[in-house]
């Protein structure tokens, strides 16, 4: 038996060697775990006996004895949080003071709701199934764009369809704006985003047609929404307030569509503001809704003459409303309701009686034309039958006792609950009103009589928007609107998820039929059969057609209508084409959108915390998806600049990256704006470069483009796609260029939509053509890389034309690749364009105001103040109002509506749309010019101080010198000739 003596200081046995048994008997002795093993290989199956227990003993458990060595670390000494909590519990195990004590340790879950959204699917007064039945009958279906000006009524008629296909409770105090559903737009009660939504409608003789409608903003800074939306659609329904007629965002959508060859429907609305705002009477207001239809039509035969896109009522293409009284006819549908009144009466006839210079003589009960003379009975028809009982209308329920009220309403057949006459006035009216007009019948007789369907106008869609050749399988497909042909989907939006976590496509069917679960191709804008790069294959995961705060799956879409498509956002930016995935022939997409304006108001953004700078980058991504005319760069400096349209703009598209987007502190400068730089002269002398390795030598000059070539190139008037030929004959007939020079034109630039050319002016004779041929794409590059990065200020240029003079060339062609070609052809651009007088250009604002007479004066003042100055102020017909249309340069922009309003206590109200280009006074180069910091540059000085701003900003140096482009031989040779004046 071991002693104490065996064991050391540690506990470790020293003692003499131990036999199995004593080993036994001293870990008996010693550790009291000793288990006794049984004796015979039976005694393994058969169960000891339990021995019996002593009263009063405590309790004693066997515990199992664990031989193996357990290191340290793997001592479990206390339960885990598993053991303890189970499996499905997650558990966090942090340092003390690891967060601060303000936030939770577990944090609640965070619900991200960026859209307003019905949680169910609302009642409809039509079965959703049919409405999905019916998309496969495209000539019963519309696709049209609610369009027009900044609160003239659009949102407020999309209310009034709702309404009445929808079982919703109508609250008095509050506007239902259905189709607003971005955060924003319910905030500041503007439109941000354009909103899809489709929906059922009957006509006046009961037939039902689906309708996919785009309700659109109205304010001019998001007018990019408006083109998206109506590059897929066939027609318009343009909405004109009747007291302001057309505003600057109504001309901008006219002009827009018929460039686009889209049909026009009118709605003049606002009607009831001539009875209670104006209080004009019943022949005046006919005269002011005469000169608002009128108005309009004047300004489309001054872009095209053509009678048949005139807009009338008795054509049929007009009709007369009150959006936010939710009411709305036609002459065809007003003389419907007599005719249901009365009886037999030709409903036609009658409404062909209904407007312009025919008069109703009430005694002798007959139409006229001659007009009435003194005190004669006779009255104008439209306010005899129309006005007149309207005004009725209004002053007995403005005016009258409920008794006398209820009287007149028996006799209009209207019959209100008692409870209702205790309304106040305006719910009143507006329950009245519902009863005497009923259903918008006439607005859908107007759209679909006036819109053409998909089948109908589907050719002369895919003649505008389709690239490839018209010819194909796949275009006769288009034009016949087929929906067994191959899928074929133009795809011109996205909209963010209620999370805003990704984005659904919005898009046409052109042909074929999308169905959920197929593969399909995405073309990006810069697909071209030559370069596949910008193309993805993905699957259609969802096909939903939306109602706005809802959406309808379905399975298929054919073509002809509005679906969203998820599933395909991945790789698209601003629009894209949907081609089959199977389909081996070249594929070609449609055109990006030609927006109506221009991006050019810029901010630099960056994050508080730079660590989150990949956040931001992420946020910049989904920005670019989310608006159509937003573009990111990022400079030499490494900032980040952002570019919009305005500063609502902007506003919009910070609050969406900080919030939805990003969700992180951004940083940002004050605005500044997009500059182009564009030459006067012609190049002072013929500016060459050498290649690197000496073996290449291309010389050109520049000089400036004739006035409005620019703009056709940008309108897309003339394009590099035409033959050499077409394009030849344009500038001949146009602006008078010779023939040679006309053919010769290599490249548009910075892009191929770009206001600058590169030509070709070289002669066979001194020039190897076909070698000249062969560098070709190289030149082009340079040129284009200089028409993007211009030498003053890195922006792009802008009115120039470059005139390739003459190159020699190396007869390898190892010796004249894209590496030595491509930066001398830059080099020489920038010497020749620094030689032709350079200047800088600023983008111009046009500006319309509308305020009353005493304000005018303060309206001059807060303009000259900016460099701004008025063009026109004319007084509006049939209101106290005036309009004063003016230009102001957008750099000093910033803010100027805010201090119109200061000026005018708010009794002003403008719009501010980029308009064009203009020279900034003073000459860039003149390194005569003194600047004083902390001094507004004024007159001659203030090109330069612009320019060198820019360049700090930058990180560019102060020095701009045409030596650092040219080689040394050829500024040797000018000092020599005493021209070292030209080198800056």
């Amino acid at each position: 038996m071991a002693s104490f003596e065996d064991y050391d200081e540690f506990g470790n046995y020293i003692g003499a060697d131990l036999g199995s048994d004593e080993e036994d008997e001293a870990m008996q002795t010693d550790f009291g775990q000793a288990t006794q093993q049984p004796a015979t290989l039976e005694g393994y199956d058969e169960e000891p006996e339990p021995e019996p227990v002593q009263e009063g003993a405590l309790m004693e458990i066997d515990e199992p004895v664990h031989r193996a060595v357990v290191l340290h670390e793997d001592k479990q000494y206390y339960p885990s949080a598993e053991d303890v909590y189970g499996p499905d519990v997650e558990t966090l195990v942090q340092e003390e003071d690891a967060q601060p004590l303000s936030e939770p340790i577990i944090a609640p879950t965070k619900v991200r709701k960026w859209a307003v959204e019905e949680k169910d699917m609302p009642q409809t007064r039509f079965d959703k199934g049919f409405l999905l039945n019916m998309m496969s009958l495209p000539e019963m279906v519309r696709n049209v764009a609610v369009v027009g000006h900044l609160h003239h009524g659009k949102t407020a008629l999309m209310d009034t369809l709702v309404f009445e296909t929808h079982k919703l409770v109508w609250d008095a105090d509050h506007q239902l704006k259905y189709t607003d559903t971005h955060v924003l737009s319910r905030e500041r009660d503007i439109s941000i985003k354009s909103s899809p939504m489709s929906l059922v409608l009957p006509t006046t003789n009961g037939k039902s047609h689906l309708i996919h409608l785009i309700d659109t903003p109205g304010h001019v800074n998001f007018v990019d929404e408006v083109a998206s939306a109506m590059r897929l659609v066939d027609g318009i329904v343009l909405v004109v307030d009747v007291v302001e007629g057309t505003m600057v965002n109504t001309e901008a959508i006219i002009r827009h569509a018929l460039q686009e060859d889209i049909k026009m429907t009118l709605l003049v609305n606002k009607i009831d503001r001539l009875i209670l705002e104006l209080r004009l009477p019943p022949a005046d207001a006919y005269y002011k809704i005469k000169h608002t239809i009128e108005e309009i039509n004047t300004f489309i035969s001054g872009i095209n003459p053509d009678p048949e896109l005139r807009l009338s009522p008795e054509r049929g293409n007009v009709a007369f409303g009150s959006t936010d009284m939710n009411w709305c006819f036609t002459l065809r549908s007003f003389a419907q309701m007599y005719a249901d009144s009365y009886g037999s009466l030709d409903v036609t006839a009658f409404a062909d009686r209904l407007w312009g210079d025919i008069y109703f003589d009430s005694e002798v009960r007959k139409f006229t034309r001659k007009a009435p003379e003194g005190n004669s009975k006779q009255a104008r028809s439209f306010v005899h039958f129309i006005l007149e009982p309207l005004y009725k209308l209004y002053s007995h329920v403005l005016s009258e006792e409920t008794e006398d009220l209820k009287k007149i309403l028996a006799q209009l057949k209207i019959v209100l609950k008692p409870v209702m006459y205790k309304m106040d006035v305006r719910p009143l009216l507006k329950v009245i009103l519902d009863q005497f007009f009923g259903p918008a019948t006439g607005l859908v007789d107007m759209i679909v009589e006036h819109i053409p369907s998909p089948v109908a106008s589907a050719a002369t869609k895919v003649e505008r928007t389709y690239t490839g050749p018209q010819t194909s399988d796949i275009a006769a497909s288009m034009k016949q609107c087929h929906p067994d042909g191959p899928v074929m989907v133009q795809i011109t939006k996205l909209y963010h998820t209620t999370d805003a976590q990704s984005f659904r496509a919005f898009g046409r069917v052109m042909s074929g039929t999308l169905r959920k679960g197929t593969q399909v191709k995405v073309l990006g804008e810069g697909y071209s059969p030559e370069d596949e790069e910008d193309m993805m294959k993905a699957t259609i995961e969802d096909i939903w057609v939306s109602e706005a705060r809802y959406f309808i799956p379905t399975e298929e879409a054919p073509a002809g209508n509005l679906v969203l498509i998820g599933g395909v956002d991945a790789s698209i930016s601003k629009t894209a084409t949907l081609a089959p995935a199977d389909v081996d022939e070249n594929l070609y997409i449609f055109r990006p959108i030609k927006h109506v304006t221009e991006s050019v108001l810029k901010i630099a953004i960056e994050p508080v915390m730079p660590s989150e700078l990949p956040k931001m980058l992420s946020g910049l991504r989904s920005i670019n998806k989310s608006y159509p005319l937003a573009t990111t760069k990022v400079e030499e400096s490494g900032e980040h600049v952002l570019m919009g349209t305005g500063e609502l703009y902007l506003d919009c598209v910070m609050h969406d990256l900080r919030k939805l987007f990003s969700e992180i502190e951004i940083k940002v400068s004050d605005p500044v704006t997009r500059f182009c730089e564009t030459v006067l002269e012609t190049s002072a002398l013929k500016c060459y470069a050498d290649t690197p390795n000496k073996k290449n030598r291309i010389t050109m000059i520049a000089e400036p483009l004739e006035r409005g070539v620019a703009e056709d190139i940008e309108r897309g008037r003339v394009t590099i796609r035409m033959t050499p030929k077409e394009r030849g004959t344009f500038f001949q007939e146009k602006y008078q260029w010779d023939l040679l020079a006309s053919r010769s034109i290599w490249a548009f630039g910075p892009d191929d939509s770009g206001p600058n050319i590169l030509l070709d002016d070289t002669l066979p004779s001194q020039v190897d053509k076909k070698s000249l041929g062969t560098v070709r794409d190289h030149i082009k590059q340079g040129f284009q890389w200089a028409a993007r990065e211009g030498p003053l200020c890195d922006e792009p240029m802008r009115n120039v034309k470059f005139r390739i003079l003459d190159a020699s060339l190396a007869p390898e062609p190892i010796f004249r690749g894209g590496g030595q070609i491509v930066p001398t052809a830059r080099r020489v651009c920038y010497s020749s364009f620094l030689m032709a007088t350079p200047r800088l250009m600023e983008p111009i604002y046009y500006v319309e105001v509308q305020a009353p007479a005493d304000c005018i004066s303060a309206v001059y003042t807060v303009l000259a103040r900016r460099r701004g100055h008025v063009t026109q102020d004319i007084p509006k017909a049939g209101s106290p109002l005036y309009t004063v249309k003016a230009l102001i340069p957008v750099i000093d922009a910033n803010g100027f509506e805010t201090d119109l309003r200061t000026a005018t206590q708010g009794q002003a109200f403008c719009q501010q749309v980029f308009d064009h280009w203009s020279i900034v006074p003073g000459d860039p180069t003149d390194t005569t010019i003194k600047l004083r910091p902390l001094e507004p540059a004024s007159g001659q000085a203030l090109a330069r101080d612009l320019v060198l701003k820019t360049r700090r900003r930058k990180g560019l140096g102060d020095q701009i010198a045409v030596s650092k482009y040219l080689d040394d031989e050829f500024v040797l040779a000018l000092s020599a000739s005493g021209h070292a004046d030209l080198l800056g």
